[in-house]
């Protein structure tokens, strides 16, 4: 199992193509754990300390390098070694990175923001291979570099006399997002044309409240009559001293406002027995004679056997030669010979 404990930073690799990050990354770690001067020739660090440094930085290499390296013991030693193996990357890195800094361009990207992150990456190469980058040198380069049709930009950037590059690179970025919400203003309908009409939507769930108020009346009231009585239950008769009054909050019974009620009760007219054929009753509650009943049914099952038979003739001339029919002629219906001729 390698690499039991977590990795504080990314590990060497074999091949050295991480060396210049890996190196930086382990000189601000050393200092923080105040192990910086354990990697410097000639320091004074206690064992204690050239212990704790050895385990950090074998931690953070590769597992060939650590066999390769398993006799080294001291830090100083370990780091000199890596310098040496590794050092050379920054001749490799350096004609990339200035390669890629003489063809960089703002009119090759399509936003600023893409173009800021590659110019800090170069930048950034450069800078560990040693060489120098001022915001000078980048204010030049993203002036020089505007698009042809920009140049009246291009110029007033210049005349507002930017120090730094991160002032121009925010300057850019605002104009770019100004741009952007104008051209999708003017997308969103044609130049001269009016805005559509606002709609409203009114949603309506279609359930209408039923209240129900049952009325109760309970206590004294006042009767048909005169005189003074009380009111028995929902919608009772009162009594008073002239006799029984009934009650003005009568109970009535609710009818559906489903149109059920009324849909049963158009069924039990328009509807047919199925048992003696009669209209306005149910076959459940058919109280027709059996007698009557059985005719009834009879003459149900006696519809359909009449046959009925059609004569078909085939189109053309000889039509009533097709069949057994026999072929007669004007002549043939005549009695008496002279009719014959």
């Amino acid at each position: 199992m390698s690499n039991l404990a977590k990795l504080e930073i990314v590990a060497l690799d074999i091949t050295g193509k991480n060396y210049l990050l890996w190196v930086l990354d382990a000189e601000i770690h050393l200092d923080a754990k105040r192990l910086g001067d354990t990697i410097k020739e000639g320091n004074k660090a206690t064992c204690q300390d050239k212990a704790k440094a050895m385990i950090f930085l074998r931690h953070h290499l590769h597992e060939g390098l650590k066999t390769e390296y398993l006799t080294v013991k001291d830090p100083q030693i370990l780091w000199s070694n890596l310098k040496e193996r590794y050092d050379h990357q920054k001749t490799v890195i350096l004609p990339k990175a200035r390669y890629d800094w003489l063809h960089l361009r703002l009119q090759d990207f399509k936003s600023v923001s893409e173009y800021n992150s590659a110019m800090f990456k170069i930048t950034s190469q450069l800078k560990l291979c040693g060489e120098k980058i001022t915001d000078a040198d980048m204010l030049e380069k993203t002036y020089s570099t505007f698009h042809a049709n920009n140049v009246v930009l291009q110029t007033q950037y210049r005349e507002k006399g930017f120090k730094k590059y991160s002032e121009l690179i925010s300057c850019l970025l605002v104009a770019e997002q100004n741009n952007e919400l104008l051209m999708k203003n003017h997308e969103a309908r044609p130049t001269g044309s009016t805005p559509f009409p606002k709609a409203n939507v009114i949603s309506h769930s279609g359930k209408i409240s039923k209240n129900k108020d049952h009325a109760s009346s309970s206590g004294r009231g006042r009767g048909q009559w005169r005189g003074r009585g009380r009111g028995r239950g929902f919608g009772g008769y009162g009594r008073g001293h002239g006799g029984y009054y009934k009650n003005s909050h009568s109970h009535q019974k609710w009818d559906r406002k489903d149109g059920k009620g009324e849909k049963g009760k158009s069924d039990n007219v328009t509807s047919v027995c199925y048992r003696c054929g009669g209209k306005g009753h149910w076959s459940r509650v058919c109280r027709t004679p059996k007698h009557l009943v059985d005719l009834y049914q009879s003459s149900l099952k006696k519809k359909g056997k009449n046959v009925e038979t059609n004569l078909v003739f085939e189109d053309g001339e000889g039509d009533f030669e097709s069949g057994d029919t026999t072929h007669l002629e004007v002549a043939d219906f005549f009695t008496s010979p002279e009719g014959n001729n």
